[in-house]
């Protein structure tokens, strides 16, 4: 779901294969601070989850697979 949100938002055209789970989101471009905020939003509301600025990150949010760690982490079931 994750991927699927990156590559419809900020990769449209994009195959799939495009973006693994380790792609660096930053570093590539993907995401900048302006897109991160509406990466943000997507992952509160779909999630039902609430960040905070420590969780706002490269570390946290530069791959899907650092995104998907962080949401099960503040989940109410991941916890």
């Amino acid at each position: 779901e994750l991927r699927e949100f990156l590559l419809r938002e900020f990769l449209p055209g994009e195959p799939p294969s495009s973006l693994a789970d380790d792609t660096p989101l930053f570093t590539q471009g993907i995401l900048d601070s302006i897109s991160v905020l509406q990466f943000v939003a997507f992952l509160e509301k779909r999630f039902g989850i609430r960040l905070e600025g420590r969780d706002l990150t490269h570390h946290h949010l530069d791959t899907v697979a650092s995104a998907a760690e962080l949401v099960l982490s503040r989940s109410p079931r991941g916890r």
